[in-house]
């Protein structure tokens, strides 16, 4: 069974960094593609950043100079580095894992920014 569990999630005030991470099991990692996406109360989920196979990546622009995505194909993880922070990040992150028809998610870890 595919898992994907995310780490790191918390509550930091605004100005602050978290670095989440995603560790994946029983797929072949370095073929997929690796998302965050994230979810606040209220709205629909929406893709914060992707990283391809090859490395290639892409950020939402509202997170744009702010977070960092990076892969480490030999640990099977991905990271998201979300440095000044700010209230409106506040949201559930999830880990996104998809390659061809194959689309896998984690159970999310919660992000508070809040003085």
């Amino acid at each position: 069974q595919v898992q994907l569990v995310e780490s790191g999630g918390g509550l930091v005030q605004p100005g602050g960094s978290l670095r989440l991470s995603c560790a994946a099991s029983r797929i072949t990692f370095r073929v997929y593609a690796m998302a965050w996406y994230r979810q606040a109360p209220g709205k629909q989920r929406e893709l914060v950043a992707i990283i391809g196979s090859a490395g290639s990546i892409r950020y939402t622009d509202s997170v744009k100079g702010r977070f960092t995505i990076s892969r480490d194909n030999a640990k099977n993880t991905v990271h998201l580095q979300m440095d000044k922070l700010k209230p409106e990040d506040t949201a559930v992150y999830f880990c996104n894992a998809v390659s061809g028809s194959n689309d896998y998610w984690g159970q999310g870890t919660q992000v508070t920014v809040s003085s």
